[in-house]
This record gives structure tokens, sequence and C-alpha cells, in this order.
């Protein structure tokens, strides 16, 4: 096949040119002219794969791609790319928001020209964000956000693992950060040798460069340096390098990644559950210091052009002083409120009239019982108006509630109340929006005791996703035996929704009507569920 050609540059840069023996600059096209290259985004060494965002001719979207590259005559080379594109090709069938998924992979004779020098392409989707590297190029994360930062990504590992899927998160230039702020890994295809201790391993060196900047396996960047070595080989702690890290943050790096059987942390699930215990800890630990400013020793510290302090000692404590200030403080705040239910009494009383805007209302509101609680289907009466909310109220227990089919991802459903915005329930990826496989998927709660609720408040990034609100007899109960109490839309972000006719109930259904859109895909996910009860 001829070159193409677009400009009159010279080769090296031409716009179009195929790539040939190897030979990877931005404009070039390989996968049979597929795929146009636009930028790269790193190497990895030790399976000579490089990290590039390309464009998708034929559907006109930037994918990422990771291109073996090395001689076709090569046997040996030619097999550990076969290994590598056959661990991701099994990769494609994982679905996680933290994972680029895997869209197509291509090999000599399969997409790929042998005159190309390379021997096979992982292609997946675009991660949009930042380079993890780019991320600590100034400086260290703090302890508290670099454990938060983690966690989605460990909880996607975890997830792998227990399929017997290995992702290959043991290299930096891999894995981005996106504008959720998660850290996701954008360019899968693992080593054809990688195991799951080297996904551990990965999540370690990735721990560890976020709170020291510094990348601790080996086959690393030249661009980021080595850190300091202990005797044994292991690499010094981070609490070493940085006074303001936790020792069980720290020790948590270290133990994932050397080489012993003495304390080490060989799976995800042991990553995981250290990695949850230790980052609300870190947060609080962090979140207190940045409270104390800074002292240099002999520095005159001035608050402002009117400053009260001369000096780097700070004045003596004056109770008295402290408790005349506390009473006209008071005296004010009192004369301040008195003023300001004046103000409004007289605005009531001016515009009490007048019916509340539609603007300002509501955005959500709770829908009439649907005709499958009204078997009659006769007429009714407006619905009450929505009780106020008195106080949250947090399941005891909830589960996924199937009618047809798996239950979604039922181990991980309890992450929709554990309290963490950075967490989330995600549903099974359909080809075919619902009712096409089953009618619904959702999320059955179960309470201590028969509640009236309020209002429901559901947090999810799949906007467009439909949601009925659902009082049940019991937590088993027939799909057909549970009512309507409430519907809404779901936006991205927060949704409150206000159930106008919910009577007192143990068990409160989450029922998923219609998916969210992801690419071709129909999947939704909840991060958190609250609930309201009423006053």
């Amino acid at each position: 096949m001829t070159p193409r050609r677009t400009d009159h540059t010279n080769d090296a840069t031409v716009r179009g040119v195929r790539a040939t023996a190897g030979d990877l600059l931005p404009g070039g096209v390989i996968g049979d002219g597929r795929y146009r290259l636009l930028a790269p985004f790193g190497v990895d060494l030790r399976g000579n794969a490089h990290m590039w965002r390309a464009r998708d001719g034929q559907l006109r979207r930037d994918v990422a791609l990771t291109v073996l590259v090395g001689d076709p005559t090569n046997r040996d080379a030619t097999l550990a790319a076969r290994r590598t594109l056959e661990r991701a090709a099994h990769a494609a069938r994982f679905m996680n928001p933290t994972v680029s998924r895997v869209l197509d992979v291509l090999g000599v004779g399969g997409g790929i020209d042998p005159s190309e020098g390379v021997l096979g392409v992982v292609v997946a989707d675009w991660a949009q964000g930042t380079d993890l590297i780019d991320l600590i190029a100034e400086h260290p994360l703090p302890a508290g956000t670099a454990a938060r930062l983690l966690e989605p990504l460990a909880i996607a590992v975890e997830e792998a693992h227990h399929t017997g899927l290995v992702l290959g998160v043991d290299h930096p230039q891999r894995v981005r950060i996106g504008p959720d702020g998660a850290l996701r890994l954008a360019f899968p295809g693992p080593l054809p040798q990688a195991s799951l201790q080297d996904d551990v391993k990965g999540l370690g060196a990735i721990l560890y460069l976020l709170l020291t900047g510094r990348w601790p396996l080996p086959g690393g960047p030249p661009t980021i340096p080595q850190p300091p070595r202990e005797r044994t080989g292991a690499p010094v702690s981070p609490a070493l390098l940085r006074q303001d890290v936790p020792d069980d943050l720290a020790d948590l790096a270290v133990r994932s990644i050397v080489d012993t059987s003495l304390g080490g942390i060989r799976t995800s699930s042991a990553f995981l559950t250290v990695l949850e215990g230790v980052a609300q800890r870190a947060e609080l630990i962090e979140q207190q210091t940045q409270l104390i400013d800074p002292v240099v020793p002999g520095e005159v510290q001035l608050a402002d052009q009117d400053t009260i302090w001369t000096t780097n000692k700070r004045p003596p404590r004056d109770d008295d002083r402290r408790r005349k200030l506390a009473i006209g403080v008071t005296a004010l705040t009192v004369a301040t409120v008195g003023v300001l239910a004046w103000v409004g009494m007289q605005l009531i009383s001016f515009f009490g009239s007048d019916p509340v805007p539609a603007a300002v209302q509501q955005s959500v509101v709770a829908a009439p019982p649907s005709t499958s609680s009204n078997p009659g289907n006769e007429p009714q009466a407006n619905p009450p108006p929505a009780p106020k909310p008195a106080a949250p109220v947090k399941p005891t227990k909830v589960a996924v509630y199937s009618v047809k089919g798996d239950k979604d991802n039922a181990r991980n459903v309890a992450r929709v109340t554990d309290g963490k915005p950075n967490t989330f329930w995600a549903t099974g990826q359909y080809k075919q929006p619902f009712p096409a496989l089953k009618p619904g998927i959702g999320v059955m709660a179960t309470f201590e005791q028969a509640t009236k609720m309020a209002s429901v408040s559901i947090d999810s990034p799949s906007e467009g996703t439909v949601v009925e609100i659902r009082s049940a007899s019991s937590a088993t109960a027939k799909f057909d035996d549970t009512k309507v109490i409430g519907t809404a839309t779901l936006t991205n972000g927060k949704t409150d929704i206000a159930l106008s006719n919910a009577e007192p109930t143990e068990f409160v259904l989450v029922w998923i009507t219609k998916l969210g859109v992801d690419g071709n895909q129909n999947v939704s996910q909840i991060r958190e569920i609250e609930f309201q009860s009423a006053q």
C-alpha cells in the first residue's frame, strides 16, 4: 500500500504516512491505516510497549493505543506480544469505570502489516484527564489525598483478581487521573509474565509515587528518580522522606513492594483492607496539620497591615477580655436576628398572597402511584404535600434486587451507603436498554423499624438514569406487591426525590427502569443513597 501524504513536509512528519520498522511519529498511521497517531504518552521498556493517543478514522473518535513494537522475525518477541494480546482480550470482558475498556486487539496479519514493525496493538477507550507523572511533577500529594485517589483503582484491581484477571497497573505511565479525581488504568495490556502479585506491587508503587514523587520499581520512566534503598534492597519508608506521611500508610506502600513473606502484602484484598483502614486516619491527620501555620524561628509574624503581633510570641491569654468579647458578639447577634425577623414578616405580609414561582419549586417531585398500584385505574385526588424531612436514617442492610437474571455486582452494593463519595456500585453493562433483557434492577434497603420516609437522595454520575422509589412488605417481596412512592430522572450529581404518599415501611426499593448510556453500553452507577425520615 502506498503511503498517503496530505502535505509537503519531510517524510518523517507527513500526516497519514504509515509507520514502518517501528518508527512511530505523530501523524503516522498504523493498524492498516485505521489509527492516526496524535501524541505519545510514555514507553514501558519492559515490554517495549509505547502508549499513544490516536484517532480512529472509522469511528471518528480518540482512542488509547498500547503499541507493542518489535521485529516480527524474532520468535520470542512475537510470542510475548501474542501473550499480551491474549491477556488484553480476556480483560475486555471486565467492566469498571476506573479501567479503560478494551475495544480491540490487533496482531500481525490480523490488522497489522508486517512492514509496520509492530507486533500488536491494544485499543482502548481514551481516558480524559492528566498524566499521573504530571500530577506529582511539582510536589508529592498529601497522604490523605493520595489514599483517596488510589482507593477506586485498588477496588477495581480487587474485583479483577476475583475473576482471575491481571490488569497490569505496574507502570506509572499507564495510569491517568480523570476529571472526577480518580486514578484510571488508561493503557491496558499486562506484560506476558505479569502475575496478580505484580498488580499489588503496582498499587504499592503508585502509592509510594504519590507520597514521595519517586518510583520504587524497576523499569520506570527515566524522568522519575529512584528512592534510596535499605541494605536489603527495599526502598526506604516514605515516612523517612516526608515527615507528614503516617507510618501505617508508609508501611502499606513498602510492604506491598518488597519481596518477602514476612509481613508482606500479597493480595489485592489485603491491600484494599489496609488502605481503607488508614485512608480515613490519614485524611484526619492532614486536616489537623493544615490548621497549624508553620513558624520560622526568629521571624516576625505579620497578620496584615494592622498587625497586633510584633514578635513570634503569641500574646498572653486574657480570659476576662475573651468573656467580654463573647458577650458583645452575642448581643450583636441577637439584635441582628431581631431586625431580620422583622424584615421577613414585612415581606411575607406583602407577598403572602402570591403563589410560589415554578422556577423555585423543587425540581424533582414524587410521582403519583402507577397503575400497577391502582388496579381499578380510578381517578385519584391530588397527592398530599411531601412531608418535611426530620433526620437521615441509615438502613441496616442493602442488597441487589432482581426479578430476572443475575444480581448485578451484588458483592459491591454496600458501597451505596458507606458514606464514601469516591466509591460506587454499578449495574451490569447491557448492549440493549431495559426491558430487553430484564425489566430493571434495584437496590433493596432494609431498616431497623418501620419508618415514614420524606425523601431519598441519590448521588450518581449516570445522567438520564430513571428510578422508581418503591415500598415493600419484605426484602424478598414480589415486584408486583411493591408500591411506587416516587420517581425521578437522575442528573449528574445528587438528585433529591420527595416522597409525598409514603407509608411507614421497613423496606424501600430503589428500582432502575432506565439505565444511563456510556458509549455503546447501557450502565448506571450509584455513589450514595441517603434516606430522610419524615417529621
